[in-house]
């Protein structure tokens, strides 16, 4: 059997998503969770998946030249409005630095380096941000910044004279947050685990993710019909 029948073979027999969409995420999530040398119901660990992807973790309080004020920001008000992310411009050894949310626990930093990881396997443009002076006149109404040719959107916002631009290609963003939760939870153990019955907070115990991403994974894969209907089951047998 040549290596093409068996993948075809294999991908023929493989329990996936009811949709298109979700079938093709899925099958890149396999792969990834095969590259890891992870079994169907093991947890994946992004923390040793991550030196693959020639990424570095570094911790917060590592960041050297960071103001006092900046950290406060960070670490206070804007503490929901970041989540982590890698750094567009590689270290001279071609390795990318990654940080996180130290607020946002392992839970949810595991969802944000596997994002992260997704990104460079689908070989996906990291974002760029950029300080751009805005002039004067322009300070109420600013012009839209120009945006780079692979992106469609671009994220805008003012600080201190400035217009921080962001590219944001939509389309990447979601298929590597798809993907990188299919790796942490994949579609066959999710379904047989919704099947027996076990809660979101139970699954998500499992896989060592956080109950929301649990649910998110069961509302995509059309699996919340389901999920509920055993959550009705377990309440009528309590």
């Amino acid at each position: 059997m040549s290596d093409a029948d068996w993948y075809n073979h294999r991908v023929k027999h493989l329990l996936l998503p009811p949709t298109e969409k979700r079938k093709q995420f899925e099958l890149r999530a396999l792969g990834l969770r095969d590259f890891a040398g992870v079994t169907a119901g093991q947890p994946l660990d992004p923390f040793e998946l991550a030196r693959f992807a020639k990424l570095m973790v570094v911790d917060f309080d590592q960041i050297r030249d960071l103001s006092p004020e900046s950290r406060a920001h960070l670490l206070g008000p804007a503490a929901e409005d970041w989540s982590g992310g890698a750094c567009s411009q590689p270290l001279p050894n071609g390795w990318r630095i990654v940080i996180l949310n130290p607020l946002h626990g392992s839970q949810r930093n595991r969802a944000t380096l596997m994002e992260e990881i997704a990104h460079v396997f689908l070989g996906h443009k990291p974002n760029r941000l950029a300080a751009i002076v805005a002039p004067a006149k322009q300070e109420t109404s600013p012009a839209p910044s120009r945006k780079s040719e692979a992106a469609k959107t671009s994220d805008t916002s003012k600080t201190a004279g400035r217009m921080m631009a962001r590219d944001y290609n939509q389309a990447d963003e979601e298929a590597a947050y798809a993907i990188g939760a299919a790796a942490l939870v994949p579609y066959g153990s999710l379904r047989s685990q919704v099947v027996s019955g076990r809660t979101a907070q139970e699954i998500a115990r499992h896989f060592r993710v956080s109950r929301q991403l649990a649910e998110y994974r069961i509302k995509v894969t059309h699996l919340w019909a389901e999920y509920k209907g055993t959550s009705a089951a377990r309440t009528e047998h309590v």
